[in-house]
């Protein structure tokens, strides 16, 4: 009986630690994304290898992966170019995958480390460049850093609300199923001049006092 009990405890365990690697994020819209973000870059991606990242508490090597990436353009970040990316080994630890043919950009987000080098997680918001819209990829420079005192809050069934006139509701999930839907694709949540925060759509500047929403 005791040795059975302990044959369970330490499947327990071993289920516990398994699931604690696993990768799970929240979704994010663009913006969120651009925010939240230190590097914001298009870039293709031109090489790959296994590096070292040093070791864990316990000893055992860290693997990391290195994306060599030609920049093509920095959104935000710091003034030099970024040459590489690193990434976990495997998606259950939320490493990416990337084409590394040098033919397919990409929009990519990510964190930047105190010794300058850039890491992506799945968490981050990494979309191929031809599958944005051309709200998204002209609110990189034109619109999402507006709205970064703005909070969007993600509605996920009905009914939800905002608490604050500086959030933005996000709907995409209840009306369409996905997330990367109308708000995602087309909206920006900018900060009005009565310091409330609101939903814009198109490209051109918002007019002094925009509605809610407004037609490009």
């Amino acid at each position: 009986m005791n040795s059975c009990f302990v044959t369970l405890a330490i499947l327990f365990v071993w289920r516990v630690e398994e699931m604690a690697e696993a990768c799970s994020c929240s979704p994010a819209h663009p913006q969120q994304a651009f925010c939240s973000s230190d590097v914001v870059i298009r870039a293709k991606v031109v090489g790959e290898e296994e590096v070292d990242a040093g070791n864990d508490i316990y000893g055992n090597p860290i693997k990391r992966i290195k994306y060599d990436i030609k920049q093509i353009k920095m959104f935000k970040g710091p003034t030099q170019d970024i040459d590489a990316i690193y990434t976990a080994p495997s998606s259950a630890v939320c490493g990416v995958t990337l084409e590394t043919n040098g033919k397919k950009e990409y929009l990519i987000t990510g964190k930047l480390e105190a010794d300058g080098t850039m890491h992506v997680t799945l968490c981050d918001f990494i979309e191929p460049w031809e599958d944005m819209s051309a709200t998204q990829k002209k609110s990189l420079t034109q619109r999402y850093e507006t709205g970064c005192d703005c909070k969007i809050t993600r509605c996920t069934s009905i009914p939800c609300m905002i608490n604050s006139p500086t959030e933005c509701l996000w709907t995409d999930w209840v009306i369409e199923k996905v997330y990367n839907g109308e708000q995602a694709k087309h909206f920006a949540c900018i900060k009005r001049n009565d310091d409330s925060c609101a939903w814009y759509r198109g490209s051109a500047p918002p007019k002094k006092d925009f509605l809610d929403i407004e037609d490009p």
